[in-house]
């Protein structure tokens, strides 16, 4: 797979392949690569951030993130940048080098999609009550126009995306690269 070299976005919450985030720009780093991005109808990596990592030598972003394109774009009433992202696909993140302005950049190769046979009931309960937190969250349902409730790997994501764990925790179900450790974990908490 070709490697190529994208803005980075990290932050303590993350997007997986699929998923939606609604996000305030403030920074001005942050506020020219979503005017490059959108300019160039490219996009940029959102990784998440490792608590234990040095940030002098950029070991404070994990290594996988996802590759995420603006959707949607808007001034909101304070004033900021309010843009909505989409995400696309995995990446691995290497030769993190950091801007003037403080924007990191880094080698991102996009790695191969999970392997998840599941069938659409070996999900449940995750999927009601995924769709129940959906109907108390009108700001997250809002997110997405016609959620894949039936569809395994989209609500194993979006579970991985909400549930307060450990950005490490996370990073190691995304190193897998399949679902059914994932599963096990996710049914363990929910049950």
């Amino acid at each position: 797979m070709s490697v190529e070299r994208f803005p980075l976005f990290p932050l303590s919450a993350h997007l997986l392949p699929e998923g939606r985030m609604a996000l305030r720009i403030f920074e001005p780093r942050y506020v020219r690569m979503v005017k490059q991005a959108c300019a160039e109808n490219k996009g940029f990596v959102m990784c998440m951030l490792n608590a234990n990592g040095d940030k002098d030598k950029n070991q404070h972003i994990h290594k996988i993130g996802t590759y995420a394109q603006v959707v949607d774009f808007d001034m909101l009433d304070d004033g900021l940048l309010g843009i909505k992202v989409a995400g696309s696909h995995l990446v691995e993140v290497n030769s993190i080098e950091v801007e003037k302005d403080g924007l990191r950049t880094g080698n991102c190769e996009a790695l191969p999609p999970w392997q998840c046979d599941l069938a659409p009931q070996q999900i449940a309960p995750m999927d009601e009550r995924l769709k129940e937190i959906f109907g108390n969250y009108e700001e997250l349902a809002a997110l997405y126009e016609t959620p894949k409730f039936d569809c395994p790997n989209w609500v194993l994501n979006r579970w991985l995306e909400l549930l307060p764990v450990d950005g490490s925790q996370k990073q190691h179900f995304l190193e897998q690269r399949e679902c059914t450790s994932l599963l096990n974990y996710l049914s363990a908490l929910i049950a």
